[in-house]
Order: structure tokens, then sequence, then C-alpha cells
């Protein structure tokens, strides 16, 4: 096993066999948690600890629940959409979100209309 992963360093990484048995023995002492020379220090590792170390953001009571802005203009063309589909001869005519759909059926077939208001250009 070991001579295929060093012939396997060697044809990717382009590198002698001497080089890439060194990649094989440091490989190996890094996993059982040695110290290399290219680690930083004591000191620069608990530095970076702390400058890695985010925390978590502390809040201050309950949360508070967003109110949804009403939109009379879309429950208004709703309602009016909802009115002609029933007085057109279309069954079982709900609106099951005040400002945004209605479930209607024609024959044996049920349909959802679905109205969404887009944004303004910027």
């Amino acid at each position: 096993m070991a001579e295929t992963q060093v012939e396997r360093i060697m044809r990717n990484l382009k590198c002698s066999r001497e080089e890439a048995e060194q990649i094989v023995a440091d490989d190996k002492a890094i996993d059982r948690g040695e110290r290399m020379d290219f680690d930083l220090s004591p000191e620069a590792e608990k530095q970076a600890k702390k400058y890695a170390n985010t925390g978590t953001r502390q809040t201050n009571g309950a949360k508070t629940e967003r109110k949804r802005k009403e939109n009379p203009t879309k429950a208004t063309v709703i309602a009016e959409l909802a009115q002609f589909l029933a007085e057109n001869g279309y069954e079982m005519v709900e609106i099951t979100n005040k400002e945004r759909q209605i479930a209607f059926k024609v024959g044996e077939n049920a349909y959802e209309l679905t109205l969404v208001q887009k944004r303004k250009p910027k």
C-alpha cells in the first residue's frame, strides 16, 4: 500500500522517490500529532486561535415577530378575480391566501391562480 501511495505522489507531484517518501513520512507524523518545522510557534498558534474564535451572538429578550405589511391593492385584485370567477360559472372558488392565491375547479380539474406583484426597477 505504501509503495502505491509513493508512486501516486511521484506521478501527481512529479517529484523524486526520496521526496515522495519524505511526504509520506511527514503525513504519518502529522497524523500522530507531532509538530512540524512549518507549524506556527506556540505563541502564534494561541494568537491565531484567539482571532479564529468568533463566539456566539447574545440576544436580549424574546424574538420579535415581523409584522407583515398589508397590501390592500393585491387584496382587492384577488377579491375581484374571485368574484369574477364565481359569477362566470367556475366551481368551488375559494381565496386560499387573501393577497396571493385563489383555488377553483373547472369540471373535474382543480386550479390555483397566484398573483405576483413585481418590484419597481431600480
